[in-house]
């Protein structure tokens, strides 16, 4: 029962994220399908804007889309995989993160030979690089918060630390 609690609360957020990646690989993840959506809005926006900027704006959106939906997916293999997060007085383990990594270039690599098959969609290499520094960033805002989390212990109001206020 305690394997299950564990699968469920470490990895099963993981599965989910990657279905969900999955799906947006599909034909209605396209650009024929995001620009109906991306389109209206940058125009209502910039009524007087030019196609080709439009066109830039879809492009820059969908790969920004890459990135985020990447770096939750490293947050989650984070989550699950370092155990014990890392603290000032337990360093960064590295090894974890290029676990994570090669995880998430693995897994990019896979989404896009599938979207190589699915109708209105291409796979490309340059995506597996995106979604792979998406991944990286992800790790990066880890490695921030964990660089500069002040330990629980220096936020208490006990001993020489209360004295000194």
């Amino acid at each position: 029962m305690l394997k299950l609690r564990v699968f469920a609360k470490y990895w099963l957020p993981v599965l989910i994220w990657m279905v969900v990646i999955f799906s947006a690989s599909g034909d209605r993840g396209s650009v024929r399908h995001s620009s109906r959506i991306i389109e209206p809005i940058v125009r209502w926006l910039f009524p007087q804007v030019q196609d080709e900027t439009v066109r830039a704006v879809v492009y820059y959106v969908r790969k920004s889309a890459h990135v985020a939906e990447y770096a939750v997916l490293a947050i989650l293999l984070w989550r699950a995989l370092a155990k014990p997060p890392a603290t000032p007085t337990n360093p960064w383990p590295w090894k974890t993160a290029g676990l994570i990594l090669l995880i998430a270039f693995l897994y990019a690599a896979s989404d896009e030979i599938h979207q190589h098959f699915v109708p209105n969609r291409e796979g490309r290499p340059m995506d597996v690089l995106i979604d792979t520094s998406g991944a990286a960033s992800g790790l990066f805002a880890i490695w921030l918060l964990g660089r500069f989390r002040r330990p629980a212990k220096d936020l208490s109001l006990t001993g020489s630390t209360q004295d000194s206020l």
